[in-house]
């Protein structure tokens, strides 16, 4: 028999501990990781496939025999079950589907339906839930049969024996505390619980754990009945898996769940390529620009050595706002609502680090022309008041723009994310060329230009 105790000595990975052979499956190859969890006592091999980090769970679901796959599947938690399946495609998930029973294939086509990123999609339907007229000695006895079947017991939730709407939610702590015959419906504090919709974000999820510190909230259908819970656990991956698409998308790439060198190469070419040709058009509005300035550009060549300043520095200030307001509105720390507000902070900012910058900037160039490391002409001091002028509007625009970017997205319904840095400094760019030979043309008109 292949659980047999001899089977897990003889197995080169009986001594690995579950995430020591997720890893070593991830750099096997298909047919090569089908063939050692084959030969995973079906325990070990569920506890396997529960892992999140194991990287091509449908594929190898594919790849095994019928009714292991099937056991697998049946024995894997709800939640990532469906996860797993979400990566097959229709036909191939239909044919994992059929390895299992009706009842197993119904719940996991439920949780399918909802949209990827939703409650309803990362909830787990394995939760402990008793009828309002139990005892606290009775609930915990129905925890002790259960909780090798549910994700989590740390919380029981308790339901009307009528209606099945949920009524209250009941720690594991609160009810070793209780009396054995007090009513489950007087234990614990009392509050009104806290629950979502299957529709609901899972950064909204994440966010209701974090304020309330606990370690599961219920999913209600329109009749308040639990359809599932979100713990704890699903959300710090859903967190992890949000963190590194955001990650992709500030570098201007579109974001990828698959490990670097498990992508294909077409489909890094299609992830970077659009990217990089919607930046490269943006780009060309810097030419165009340039050409618009041609002829002060020939009259005073000493304004293009600090072109490569002004554009970098408005790119760094606009990179620094976005950064600050994507996390700002992740965390709910804002909302629409308060971009005039963001705007009237960031305007006073980006002057005063501009100003700070246009010191530097100025100093720089009187130290250079003091010393004789270089000759600015007879007009340098001019010079250096328009750069230092430009450095201000620069990075005040900047620093305006990069905060308004995310406000501008979300509100469009765009992941904030997308105001990646290089789309930022791409735009801060053409308008501070706009804005640094404006201040030229008024400052060095009648000298220079």
């Amino acid at each position: 028999m292949e659980d047999t105790v001899a089977t897990v000595a003889e197995h080169p990975f009986a001594d690995l501990s579950i995430a020591d052979i997720v890893a070593r499956l991830n750099e096997e190859d298909e047919e090569t990781a089908a063939s050692v969890v084959s030969e995973l006592p079906v325990d070990r091999a569920i506890d396997v496939f529960d892992r999140p980090e194991l990287t091509r769970g449908g594929d190898l679901l594919l790849a095994l025999p019928g009714v292991r796959a099937g056991r697998i599947l049946k024995g894997m938690s709800a939640d990532r079950a469906a996860a797993t399946l979400r990566q097959l495609d229709d036909y191939d998930r239909t044919k994992v589907l059929a390895k299992v029973d009706f009842e197993t294939a119904m719940q996991l086509k439920l949780l399918l339906t909802y949209p990827e990123g939703s409650a309803g999609s990362i909830m787990t339907t394995e939760f402990a839930s008793v009828p309002s007229t139990y005892t606290a000695a009775r609930t915990l006895d129905y925890i002790r049969e259960v909780q090798r079947s549910r994700e989590t017991v740390y919380t029981v939730l308790v339901v009307d024996p009528m209606t099945r709407a949920l009524v209250r939610i009941v720690s594991l702590r609160e009810l070793i505390a209780a009396e054995p015959d007090e009513p489950v419906l007087n234990v614990g504090a009392g509050n009104e619980p806290i629950c979502v919709s299957p529709e609901a974000d899972r950064e909204e999820v994440a966010r209701l754990i974090s304020i309330h510190d606990v370690l599961s909230i219920p999913v209600l259908n329109g009749r308040h009945q639990v359809l599932g819970i979100v713990t704890v656990d699903d959300v710090i991956d859903t967190i992890v898996a949000e963190s590194d698409e955001d990650v992709q998308k500030f570098g201007g790439v579109e974001g990828a769940v698959e490990p670097y060198l498990q992508i294909g190469f077409l489909q890094m070419i299609r992830k970077r390529g659009g990217w990089l040709c919607a930046l490269f058009i943006g780009e060309m509005l810097t030419a165009s620009a340039m050409q618009h300035f041609e002829d002060e550009l020939a009259r005073a060549v000493v304004l293009t050595l600090f072109i490569p300043l002004i554009m970098s520095s408005g790119g760094n200030s606009g990179s620094q706002s976005t950064s600050l307001l994507i996390r700002a509105l992740a965390l709910d720390q804002l909302r629409l609502r308060d971009w005039w507000r963001v705007a009237v902070r960031e305007l006073p900012t980006g002057f005063v680090l501009g100003a700070i910058l246009a010191v530097v900037g100025m100093v720089r160039i009187l130290a250079w022309q003091w010393l004789g490391l270089y000759d600015y002409g007879q007009h340098w001091a001019l010079v250096a008041v328009t750069v230092g002028l430009g450095l201000i509007g620069v990075v005040t625009f900047g620093s305006l723009a990069g905060s308004m970017l995310p406000f501008i997205l979300k509100r469009l319904g765009f992941d904030p994310a997308s105001a990646s840095a290089p789309f930022v400094a791409t735009l801060v760019d053409v308008t501070g060329l706009v804005i640094y030979f404006s201040v030229a043309l008024v400052v060095l008109r009648g000298t220079l230009l």
